[in-house]
């Protein structure tokens, strides 16, 4: 295994920012897909890069046994800026503070997978610009593409395009996904549908259908970083890669099962938005099947005054599939997201919310 670091110089004279790359090259790299991982690019989504550490131990072993056949490509923590971004004792990885854009939005989208297309000099770039580049020097040309993240609380879900749908439902089915949710379009330009785009013209239907996947890969919630869910995730990646051929199993292994979990297109997720501002009493939890008309939350907006509290129901029935992990809100921020049966009767059907 090789161990490269990308170096990243900052928006002001002296400073510069390092990202370890780990490759494997495969003993097969000729025939067998590839595979590059990634997590942290929300600096403070820290499930990811914990599994990543240790699918690195297992994706070492294999290695020393030839069992690894196609190259992989490992990024276990890919945004250094966020991770430096401290304010009032928290770190402030989603955002960059210099240009404030979220650090999974206006990923470059390329015409084709070429290398060509990638810019030679990025010295007149922020530094957040520059990141976005770098990964996608790194991830172009992978057969498989995965950018781990997490949610505030939340179930253990993914995004796939509905362009790679259903052949990518092995992904669903080792990772053990509560849930698939399939969009469509570039919305703000997030890694996944940039790390995409390049195979949507006509020239790579095949690749597309036959041996392509990309996809966000969120792992619960913040909170849900240990040492034994980090090794199940890190044992679900690396079975995927097996079951996909990158690497070859150590003993028989089954294929996977076909996925059973709900597949929920973003137009049938209703976005919970508070009202009003208060603080946040859930009556739910993630994973709950509710009904329509349910309370869901009551938002105290004057403590020590009930007639100024208010709940807010189910607008249809479905699925809690996250909620947020602060107890105060602001009005107009998201509450939770429901997976319904049917369309939202509000949603907006975007990737991702800011």
């Amino acid at each position: 295994m090789k161990r490269t670091i990308e170096t990243i110089e900052g928006d002001t004279t002296g400073v510069s920012y390092s990202i370890p790359v780990y490759t494997v090259s495969g003993a097969r790299s000729d025939t067998a897909p590839s595979a590059y991982l990634q997590a942290g690019l929300h600096a403070d989504e820290l499930p990811g890069p914990a599994a990543l550490h240790f699918f690195l131990e297992m994706l070492r072993e294999a290695e020393a046994e030839g069992r690894v056949l196609g190259a992989v490509t490992v990024v276990p923590h890919a945004n250094p800026i966020g991770s430096s971004q401290y304010h009032f004792q928290k770190m402030e990885g989603r955002f960059s503070l210099g240009t404030r854009d979220n650090f999974n939005r206006a990923h470059p989208h390329l015409e084709r997978p070429d290398q060509a297309l990638l810019p030679v000099d990025d010295t007149s770039m922020s530094a957040d610009k520059k990141l976005k580049w770098r990964l996608a020097k790194l991830s172009l040309g992978h057969d498989i593409i995965l950018d781990l993240h997490c949610d505030d609380e939340s179930l253990n879900y993914v995004y796939i395009a509905e362009e790679l749908w259903p052949q990518t439902q092995d992904l669903a089915s080792c990772l053990d996904a509560d849930a698939v949710l399939l969009w469509s379009g570039d919305a703000d330009q997030p890694f996944e549908s940039a790390a995409l785009a390049p195979y949507l013209g006509p020239d790579y239907k095949k690749i597309l259908q036959e041996k392509l996947v990309v996809s966000t890969i969120e792992l619960r919630g913040q909170r849900d970083v240990d040492r034994t869910t980090a090794h199940l995730d890190a044992r679900r990646l690396f079975n995927f890669l097996v079951a996909r051929g990158v690497i070859e199993a150590d003993m028989g292994v089954s294929p996977p099962k076909p996925y059973q979990g709900p597949v929920i297109p973003l137009l049938n997720i209703d976005m919970l938005e508070a009202p009003v501002p208060g603080i946040i009493l859930y009556h739910v939890d993630p994973g709950s099947e509710v009904e329509e008309g349910q309370p869901l939350v009551t938002l105290i907006r004057e403590p020590g005054n009930p007639d100024r509290d208010v709940t807010l129901t189910a607008p249809q029935a479905g699925l809690i599939l996250t909620r947020r992990s602060h107890r105060y809100t602001r009005s107009g921020d998201a509450l939770l997201k429901l997976l319904g049966s049917k369309p939202s009767a509000t949603g907006k059907g975007s990737i991702l919310e800011n």
